[in-house]
């Protein structure tokens, strides 16, 4: 393993030595990392044409952005899922070939775009994106995939939940053939077991949906995208955790039921991973309305006519689980990497280090 402080911290990651606790001397330390390349397209079948062509600039500028990251186990959201896995071998021998061996990978299909029949949004049109389990023309698109140095264990995979079935749900009125099918993930919920030399931990790994682009008197988006957090509260394995992935809520600013936070907080740690380019980013527009320190966002959205920059990417560790230090991959501007990292995706990576005895 790369101590901390490493290859990958000298690449402007921001390190931070955020809740860092004392560690026996045969600790393990593992880096983590979430990220949403946003290697999603418009059809099936078209990431892998992209990504085999050799000539997508944001493909290639993804493979730099986590080869510079340097992590052992990295959760990617926001990545086209097919049958047969062929975009997601083709991507992980780009970043073979670019220095980011990962031989371990998992990835199922995701609710996004998974079809039901069923007119979910009231429209009086069935088949349409909104009317997937999570919101998606196809079935896979904007999905999950795992890529780890270290050995995966049994996932155990709870997207299939009912949203209605989640004890305490928060699901607004809904007609019962609707109910009785409809889930809770948008895109998926996976317990994902990895191997550090004697010892396990488990990755909870999940991509809510953005608590927008709804009717604003229902909120569905809204509830559902606190119900996806919370859901983890009631899903904690007996052993050492991390959650993360595309949570899209910011603790401080945007739309959001900031709630959702309440409810995980006595059980998880933020180590508040930040950077130097979220720091040194244009506070104009949206932004100079946010209450939140610039240097925790994790990704850059519209200012002038959307929310600005959020931090709705996180790794929280369980409060046993020790931390060395965290930080997002958000180089400063001028640095050799920014420009990587700005084509690559609105998201920026999130990385933190925990160690294991």
């Amino acid at each position: 393993m790369r101590p901390p402080g490493g290859a990958g911290a000298a690449l402007a990651l921001g390190l931070i030595a955020a809740g860092s606790a004392a560690m026996p001397a045969a600790a393990e330390t593992v880096r983590v990392a979430t990220f949403s390349p946003e290697l999603t397209r418009k059809g099936p079948g078209l990431l892998l044409r992209d990504i085999m062509s050799g000539k997508d600039p944001q493909v290639a500028a993804a493979v730099r952005v986590i080869a510079a990251a340097d992590a052992d186990v990295l959760v990617l959201t926001g990545f086209d899922w097919d049958h047969d896995g062929a975009a997601l071998k083709a991507f992980s021998t780009l970043l073979d070939m670019g220095g980011a061996s990962y031989p371990h990978r998992f990835a199922a299909r995701p609710n996004s775009g998974m079809a039901t029949g069923l007119d979910l949004d009231g429209d009086g049109r069935t088949g349409t994106a909104d009317d997937a389990q999570g919101f998606g023309f196809f079935s896979g698109a904007g999905g999950m995939a795992v890529l780890s140095r270290l050995p995966l264990g049994e996932v155990t995979d709870h997207s299939a939940t009912l949203w209605r079935d989640m004890p305490g749900n928060l699901m607004p009125e809904t007609p019962a053939d609707i109910a009785d099918i409809q889930r809770l993930s948008s895109t998926a919920h996976w317990d994902v077991p990895v191997r550090v030399g004697d010892d396990t931990l488990h990755l909870l790994a999940f991509s809510a949906t953005p608590p927008v682009f709804d009717d604003a008197a229902t909120d569905r988006n809204g509830r559902r995208n606190h119900d996806e957090i919370a859901f983890w509260a009631r899903h904690l394995p007996d052993a050492p955790f991390v959650i993360l992935g595309d949570f899209n809520l910011d603790p401080v600013d945007g739309d959001g039921r900031r709630e959702a936070w309440d409810v995980l907080a006595p059980l998880v740690r933020d180590l508040g991973p930040a950077s130097e380019g979220g720091r040194a980013a244009p506070q104009d527009g949206a932004n100079s309305a946010h209450k939140g320190d610039p240097a925790l966002d994790t990704a850059r959205f519209a200012a002038a006519d959307g929310p600005g920059n959020l931090r709705v990417d996180h790794i929280l560790p369980g409060k046993d689980v020790a931390t060395t230090g965290a930080g997002v991959l958000w180089p400063a501007p001028g640095d050799p990497l920014s420009a990587a990292v700005a084509a690559a995706s609105r998201h920026r990576l999130v990385w933190a280090d925990v160690s294991l005895p």
